[in-house]
Formats: structure tokens, sequence, C-alpha cells
């Protein structure tokens, strides 16, 4: 078998059809076990990785502020609890307000608290 130059292949590439030049890529993905997928959706999925945030968080009660009732008013609404258990929580701070919810829905608690005076974290 004669040895073929760089330039006798690229010869035959210039000169061959589409069809030619599939099946030449699938009998080389058979021969040598490969792929010519391009690995651009590799690379991307770090980045999108990098800009998502945490999915779920949880909204702690840091302090209750000088308004305490207002606080314990807005605790009862976010958590549906009595009135005892609502000042329970705001007594123990810092104590967890509600837990792995949408990021969404920790920012309207959030600002729900402090308008009502209280400090607020979101973890």
């Amino acid at each position: 078998m004669a040895k073929l130059t760089h330039e006798d292949i690229l010869a035959f590439l210039e000169e061959a059809s589409i069809l030619e030049l599939n099946d030449l890529v699938k009998a080389i993905e058979e021969k040598f076990g490969v792929t010519a997928a391009a690995p651009v959706a590799v690379a991307a999925a770090p980045e999108a990785a990098v800009e998502t945030g945490p999915t779920t968080v949880s909204v702690i009660l840091k302090d209750a502020g000088a308004s305490k009732v207002g606080v314990i008013k807005v605790v009862r609404e976010i958590t549906g609890l009595g009135l005892v258990e609502a000042k329970g929580l705001v007594d123990k701070v810092p104590a967890p307000i509600k837990e792995n919810i949408s990021v969404e829905e920790a920012d309207g608690i959030k600002e729900k608290l402090m308008a009502a005076g209280a400090s607020v974290e979101i973890k």
C-alpha cells in the first residue's frame, strides 16, 4: 500500500462530495471509536452552572427590632402559626421563619419582615 501524503489527502477532500465526506466521517468514527460531535455544549455547561444561584433558601429572623408586636403579626401571617407560637418564635432569635423556599418567596417574606422593623437574613 502506497503511503498517502498530506497533499493527497487534502486534494481528495477538496474534490469529494458532501456524501463522500459524510461516509468518510462515519467510517472514521466506527474504525477508531470516536465521535465528530462538537464539544460546544460541554463548554457551555460550566458557565450556566456559575450563573445560577441556589434554588431554595431559608429566611432567618435575626432580630425583632423595636416593634415586636408588628413582627409577631407578620410572622403569624407568613407561617400560619397561632399567637403564642409566633411570639415564641420571635422571642427565640435567631430563628428560621421558613426553610427550603424559592428565592422569590424569600425576598417577599424578607420585605414584609423588614417593613415591620425586623432584621432578616436569607441563607
